[in-house]
């Protein structure tokens, strides 16, 4: 009998951890999981600690932590509850782990998934924000610890899958013309622009095509979540810039593509489902059983292609600024999106002010080198600091 992978769900709270452990539901002869963790949903992560009975469970917020300390101890699982980001790194990091999904939304993931990344850890990743703030510090750990990197996000999973078996990170060598990253368009595609100004969070938030956090939908309705994936895309695939090219795709049935110098692009099909890319990762290089419908070409019909409108999506031309001036800008421009959204969300500021903020803190903060984890992290506490006064002078 084979092994059990050892399995750490970093947010199996959210959409992405909760696929992820669906996945692993239908196959306990193959998965073990090791750790769950989540940030203040303690009533969640107790039931999901009583199907899966992990050796550890962390929560971030301590009251969270206590509430399910106590709902375990009751229940009489062997479950040990830990708190805090060094926890997250201690369960990432730890020799009984095999692989890490990482699927913590924003910047508090960059931490446990560089320990997985530095402990050699085939590393799941759904965080953009490990590559967008801190790309080089975190593909230099990968490549010095031999660790294997899959991609999660629909677009990159796709891409990882249509591009040359032994890619080297060479577009040139591997006859690569260009990456193809696909985007839905989200809820405002075709609204007019007169009637952005009144959007509200719950119409930002009502994906037509996937099931999302609040965050992550706010980022597909500006497309800044495209943005974060086109720096993703570089880091991922060693692309410049100028060879990662979006296509606004409304149906999300091509994932993304990869177009050749021969004339040929290779596209990855399938039902917008994202236990598709994770039954993927999971067992690479082998395919299993993901729980996901085969795609019926018939009922699809047709496919949509047009490209994106800047003036529409500012947010998708700033993370190209962002990612051509390179060093911290992706930092300071992930920062102030998190602000921005946050504060939309709470009906703080308008939708379209989120690019305005984003757009002053850029202009306001310096792009300085990068060099080391710190100094993204100074990156990331001055943007915010700059996009939580912005806020406050509206």
């Amino acid at each position: 009998m084979n092994k059990l992978q050892g399995l750490t769900v970093l947010g199996s709270t959210g959409s992405i951890g909760k696929s992820t452990l669906d996945v692993v539901a239908r196959h306990p002869d193959r998965y073990q999981v090791y750790a769950l963790t989540a940030n203040q949903q303690d009533k969640l992560l107790f039931e999901q600690c009583l199907l899966f009975k992990p050796r550890f469970a962390v929560m971030l917020d301590e009251h969270a932590s206590k509430r399910l300390a106590a709902s375990i101890a009751t229940a009489g699982l062997q479950t040990e509850v830990l708190c805090g980001v060094a926890a997250l790194e201690q369960v990432s990091s730890a020799p009984e782990v095999d692989a890490v999904m990482a699927a913590i939304v924003g910047a508090a993931g960059l931490r446990p998934t560089l320990a997985a990344a530095r402990a050699g850890k085939r590393i799941l990743l759904a965080n953009k924000e490990t590559l967008v703030m801190a790309g080089r510090i975190f593909m230099d750990a990968v490549k010095q610890s031999g660790s294997p990197l899959l991609p999660i996000d629909s677009e990159h999973n796709a891409i990882f899958q249509a591009l040359p078996h032994q890619y080297s990170g060479d577009l040139h060598a591997g006859g690569i013309s260009k990456i193809l990253l696909t985007a839905s368009g989200g809820p405002f595609r075709n609204t007019p622009l007169s009637d952005l100004q009144q959007v509200t969070p719950d119409q930002a938030c009502a994906h037509p095509n996937w099931s999302m956090g609040r965050k992550i939908s706010v980022d597909s309705a500006t497309m800044m979540n495209k943005g974060l994936e086109v720096i993703e895309a570089h880091w991922l695939f060693n692309a410049p810039a100028d060879a990662i090219q979006v296509v606004v795709h409304p149906q999300s049935v091509i994932h993304s593509m990869v177009q050749y110098v021969d004339g040929s692009v290779l596209a990855q099909l399938g039902n917008p489902d994202m236990r598709t890319p994770i039954a993927y990762g999971l067992a690479y290089p082998e395919r299993i059983e993901a729980g996901v419908a085969p795609l019926d070409l018939f009922k699809i019909a047709r496919l949509d292609f047009v490209a994106p409108d800047f003036e529409r999506f500012p947010c998708l031309a700033l993370a190209y600024r962002a990612l051509r001036t390179g060093g911290t800008a992706p930092a300071l421009m992930n920062a102030a999106n998190e602000i921005a959204v946050d504060a939309f969300l709470n009906q703080r500021i308008a939708f379209l002010d989120i690019p305005r903020l984003i757009a002053d803190v850029l202009d306001e903060l310096p792009a300085l080198a990068v060099t080391v984890l710190e100094d993204v992290l100074e990156a990331d506490a001055q943007a915010r600091s700059a996009a939580l006064a912005w806020v406050e002078r509206k």
